[in-house]
């Protein structure tokens, strides 16, 4: 099973003793939603999570879990992405 990477950020912040790198003890809630964009994907993204910041606090991460568009006479007429928020509970 291979192992994921620190990033040398972390690696500055919390240098390796026996490997193991530090974690938060956070509860997180997590909510899917699509967000859709005429422009690209990335603002696609920003709309979702624009929309879950109006509801929730805390928010923490995203994964982008699918990506699609829509096609109108040959061209890209909208972008969407289904991403999962984390937000930590209080």
């Amino acid at each position: 099973m291979d192992r994921p990477v620190p990033s040398a950020d972390t690696i500055r912040r919390f240098p390796l003793t026996s490997g193991v790198i530090p974690m938060s003890e956070h509860t997180y809630k997590m909510i899917e939603l699509v967000g859709s964009s005429h422009t690209g994907i990335e603002e696609a993204v920003k709309n979702a999570v624009a929309e879950a910041a109006i509801d929730e606090k805390n928010l923490r991460w995203f994964e982008v879990l699918e990506t699609r568009g829509h096609i109108e006479d040959g061209k890209i007429a909208h972008w969407q992405v289904r991403v999962k928020i984390g937000a930590t509970l209080d």
